[in-house]
């Protein structure tokens, strides 16, 4: 009895550390060498992150939690934001935007490493960190926001469909694809698109330490490779994920190889579905995306007045 005592007691010391373990991944022994790398990867929504056949998604609700699990872990004393994004919501990508500025405030340093592309709303979040490196070919800039609204009307009258609308205001179907904008609305929604790209401007004139003035002159909606970002000021240097990670670990004077920790990692259901993707759109489409943002982006407001 007193046996069976015994090994139930060490089972329970041992399910306790590896719940422990589990609760608190943080090293203790490596206390302060850790680099977190979390990544950006798809197109920018709100909500949490996911993977279909059309493509990925990246969503605020699951970057912020990994933002947040950052600055909470002692261990942790750097951040890379591996970012890999055509851009998206703005308002999702304020809201990571936002919540790096509060990782910074803890006095982590914050590196972006960008791959194929940060455009748009991807550079709006690298735009806040402290050093950004990009490939010589990375897509980045097109600094701006758009809205698209898609015209049916004249194919609704070929076909013969009517389109009967009951609103509580004259604004209330603003945008149908069955009837045209009045002037009122497009200088609406102009001021919309207006008043969030003031928003993106600022963040850029913030991040880089740039005048607004500077800023607009490049924030006419093109696209730039890595190399010209970086003569522009929009970039800091040229390098890879490896390079951005052995940046921070030199600014921190980690010594030997550091620790790191990556957060999200992608599940196998994940890889297999941004696999068949791949696939599927073939090298044009996947081309094509990078360079147009608003493909396949299914969403008639600009990809929720996207920050394209």
């Amino acid at each position: 009895m007193r046996r069976l005592m015994v090994v139930g007691g060490i089972m329970l010391i041992s399910v306790a550390v590896l719940l422990m373990a589990v609760i608190f991944p943080g090293s203790p022994g490596r206390a302060g060498q850790e680099i977190a790398v979390i990544h950006v990867d798809g197109l920018i929504t709100g909500g949490y992150s996911g993977s279909g056949v059309f493509g990925s998604a990246v969503g605020s609700q699951s970057v912020m939690s990994q933002l947040r699990q950052a600055a909470r872990d002692d261990s942790i004393r750097a951040v890379v934001i591996r970012v890999n994004s055509p851009g998206g919501s703005a308002a999702a990508s304020q809201e990571i935007s936002r919540e790096i500025e509060k990782l910074q405030k803890t006095g982590k340093l914050v590196v972006t490493s960008m791959g194929d592309a940060a455009a748009s709303g991807g550079y709006w979040i690298a735009s806040g960190t402290d050093y950004i490196f990009a490939n010589e070919a990375t897509m980045t800039g097109s600094i701006g926001v758009i809205m698209e609204f898609t015209q049916l009307k004249e194919l609704y009258q070929k076909l013969g469909v009517d389109i009967n609308v009951i609103k509580s205001g004259p604004h209330k179907d603003m945008g149908s694809p069955a009837r045209d904008l009045t002037e009122q609305e497009r200088e609406i929604l102009q001021s919309m698109v207006d008043d969030i790209y003031e928003q993106f401007i600022q963040v850029v004139a913030d991040g880089r330490q740039m005048s607004s003035e500077r800023v607009k002159e490049l924030a006419d909606g093109r696209i730039l490779t890595g190399r010209q970002a970086k003569e522009l000021g929009l970039v800091d240097d040229m390098g890879n994920y490896y390079d951005a990670i052995d940046f921070a670990a030199d600014k921190l004077g980690i010594t030997g190889s550091p620790q790191v920790r990556t957060f999200g990692k992608p599940s196998a259901l994940d890889i297999f579905l941004s696999g068949s993707s791949r696939m599927l759109h073939g090298l044009y489409l996947t081309d094509y995306r990078l360079l147009n943002p608003d493909f396949l982006s299914g969403n008639q407001w600009g990809d929720n007045y996207g920050a394209q």
